[in-house]
């Protein structure tokens, strides 16, 4: 990997509590992958056997419901990691895994990581750590659901994104998401006409402006006070 890929690789939980020497050591045991949009990497309900750690592009995780319909968990960038649930509870997926845009990623095996553990006990802390900020996540998505409007669920959607993936632009925060409509409205649990219909209030108070498949935050103050 390039020393830019293993700048990113070395932001990531996994390498938390590791030196520079342990870290390289644990690089050499990961394997890249490379996903093109709209690919899969696991599907739901697949065996679970390796953590990923993303380098460039996009991953969003989500599920299918029986009926065919689908919901958003989570869009993961750089630096960002997923897959470790099956480490510490060996069973199949519970979310499929599909590039939102060109993806660069490295995978480690449970097997391999396991033995690694044995003698670093920390890095297990650092990813039971990793584990309770997302469940923290996951317990406050749910709180939303319940107590939060779609506008709000929509403004807190596009803070998070922004901090995730927002670059500044000459007018504010330019947010390459690379979502869909479709998409962006099952990350936030509402239908495409309603998300469509705040962010189009949205842009007509003058907070964003939409574009393809990204948006330009030009109020973000405002919209975090909405997201609240």
């Amino acid at each position: 990997m390039a020393d830019v890929d293993n700048d990113v690789v070395r932001r990531s939980p996994l390498f938390a509590a590791l030196d520079d020497e342990a870290a390289s050591t644990l690089q050499t045991s990961m394997s890249p992958v490379h996903l093109e949009r709209g690919e899969v990497l696991f599907h739901e309900g697949a065996q679970g056997d390796a953590l990923y750690i993303i380098v460039d592009g996009k991953i969003k995780l989500g599920r299918t419901s029986g009926d065919g319909r689908e919901n958003l968990f989570a869009v993961l960038g750089p630096a960002e990691m997923f897959g470790e649930l099956s480490l510490f509870d060996p069973g199949p997926r519970t979310l499929t895994a599909t590039a939102v845009a060109e993806t660069s990623l490295v995978g480690l095996g449970h097997d391999s990581l396991r033995s690694w553990l044995t003698a670093r006990p920390e890095v297990s802390l650092t990813l039971l750590a990793a584990l309770a900020r997302r469940l923290r996540r996951t317990n406050e998505s749910l709180a939303d659901m319940v107590f939060t409007d779609v506008p709000g669920r929509v403004a807190k959607a596009l803070v998070d994104l922004s901090r995730r993936f927002g670059r500044p632009s000459e007018d504010g925060v330019l947010v390459a998401h690379d979502l869909t409509q479709e998409e962006l409205a099952q990350l936030v649990g509402a239908s495409r006409e309603t998300v469509n219909k705040s962010l189009a209030d949205f842009a007509s108070r003058g907070w964003i402006r939409l574009e393809a498949r990204a948006v330009v935050l030009l109020d973000i103050e405002r919209l975090y006070r909405r997201a609240r």
